[in-house]
């Protein structure tokens, strides 16, 4: 979805999986100190495009405080408008059904089975900003899209 809203906003897109992806390619082991390497990596490149008048659109998790903190800094140095949204998928079987059929090519980082995402909803942190929310289980990416960027702010 970020890629598809940075693409009709003409916006800058990065994934800190993908960052992570990076770093785990290059043969640092898999943990904490590797994920937050990526959100801080992510949040540099953000911050510099930020900063060249660029709009940027983060695909991460950002399931705790600490995690969301790195987007607003980024936002408050470079007197950017920041805006989360978090997706959701309510209906349990479906969610189950779209992560067992992904596939983003992450060799190192992979995907996360059933288990890790029931571990992962149980410690998530509760948002603290205001967030968007989007129920995305009976939305096809079009009308997801289109709630995230409304016909009259595309370019």
């Amino acid at each position: 979805m970020a890629e598809v809203v940075a693409a009709r906003t003409r916006s800058v897109h990065l994934s800190t999986d993908a960052v992570e992806e990076s770093i785990l390619a290059c043969g640092l082991p898999s943990g904490w100190r590797v994920g937050v390497a990526a959100y801080e990596a992510a949040r540099a490149i953000a911050e510099q495009n930020l900063r060249l008048g660029n709009d940027v659109v983060v695909d991460a998790v950002n399931d705790s405080e600490p995690a969301r903190q790195p987007w607003r800094s980024a936002a408050s140095r470079t007197s950017a408008h920041i805006q989360f949204a978090h997706l959701v998928i309510s209906d349990v079987h479906e969610h189950e059904r779209r992560l067992e059929g992904r596939d983003r090519g992450l060799v190192h980082v992979g995907e996360p089975s059933w288990a890790d995402v029931q571990h992962r909803r149980t410690e998530y942190a509760e948002w603290t900003d205001g967030v968007l929310q989007i129920d995305t289980g009976e939305r096809s990416v079009e009308e997801v899209a289109s709630v995230l960027v409304p016909r009259s702010d595309r370019p």
